[in-house]
């Protein structure tokens, strides 16, 4: 090779990409930023703490430094501020649950080639169903990510100050923004809209935050069950547009538009693109997901929403980031 040359090593990080997955699950398997975080700082420490091999740990710390989530300061091993903030167990906002979930997902991206070709699943890879066992550890992964988008959209809309408002969480999946947005307004009420196997996971930790008396389920497919007309004061639609169509959005986006009081706001969030669709990064990507697990789903613009959102009557509408997903309200 000669100066001028590009070097492989970042093809080849990207061809290795599953072993950054495979290093991160494993170490929020045994629970590794959890006690680098009560002060566990070598190999050694770290397997007698977790019960592996020391061999094993110092693999998984050599791993987490080549990533980016652990760092050494002074011979001694401790997590980045983006491992304390969401990988330590226990917090409102860990990923440790969606870190170890994503180790099961590996062996299906073997399935790509065979989908792009086809343009949709080849297998019965769909998950979006009532009776799917995979919802109660799939919803209590996904909660922590919703955690800073549902805190961005109260504070956006003053809902801490707005008095005895009402939401209607469709496909709210754990209760995540009920629960941010009940526990910011004493005053508010919640509804959800989700899948009965879904919802009682939801009053479960509801109840567990003891908000269990201002939060009520229904239980349904939210393409049929009516929304009601004029009753709420918010709406939330959160990461569900990228598992519809673009037909089926409109005709969701209507039916809340009606179902929201005069001067009510509807909260979409999800992974939106550029309408250039060059950034930003995780939404591109996470197109992929979209292809191998919906029938019609995908990673939209902002020019999407925003005219599904003016066909469906909202007429105010707003970008809010909350990396790596946009928080759009419309009114």
């Amino acid at each position: 090779m000669t100066g001028n040359e590009p070097a492989p090593d970042g093809i080849l990080r990207l061809i290795n990409g599953y072993w950054a997955t495979g290093v991160v699950g494993t170490a929020a398997a045994h629970s590794l930023f959890t006690h680098l975080e009560q002060g566990a700082g070598d190999a050694a420490e770290l397997a007698a703490r977790a019960g592996i091999a020391e061999r094993g740990a110092q693999t998984l710390l050599d791993g987490l430094v080549s990533v980016g989530l652990v760092e050494l300061h002074e011979g001694r091993y401790r997590n980045t501020a983006e491992a304390s903030a969401y990988l330590v167990d226990g917090g409102p906002t860990s990923l440790t649950g969606f870190a170890r979930l994503k180790l099961k997902h590996m062996a299906g991206l073997a399935d790509l080639p065979d989908v792009v070709r086809a343009g949709g699943p080849v297998r019965d890879a769909v998950v979006e169903v009532a009776d799917n066992p995979h919802w109660e550890e799939l919803v209590t992964a996904l909660a922590a990510q919703s955690v800073p988008a549902a805190t961005i959209a109260a504070e956006a809309l003053g809902v801490a100050d707005a008095g005895p408002v009402s939401l209607l969480d469709v496909g709210g999946g754990s209760g995540v923004y009920s629960a941010v947005w009940l526990e910011a307004n004493p005053a508010a009420r919640s509804t959800q809209l989700d899948w009965e196997r879904i919802n009682v996971i939801a009053r479960r930790l509801l109840a567990e935050r003891g908000l269990a008396d201002r939060f009520t389920t229904v239980s349904g497919d939210f393409h049929t069950t009516d929304f009601g007309t004029g009753t709420y004061d918010f709406a939330v639609y959160s990461h569900i547009a990228h598992q519809e169509g673009p037909e089926d959005n409109v005709a969701v986006f209507s039916r809340l538009r009606d179902a929201l009081k005069p001067g009510g706001a509807l909260v979409v969030c999800d992974y939106v693109v550029d309408d250039d669709r060059g950034g930003p990064a995780f939404p591109l990507m996470f197109g992929a997901e979209m292809l191998l697990k919906s029938k019609q789903g995908g990673t939209w613009r902002r020019s999407d929403y925003h005219g599904w959102l003016v066909k469906a009557g909202f007429t105010d509408i707003s970008y809010h980031p909350a990396p790596p997903a946009t928080v759009v309200i419309a009114r």
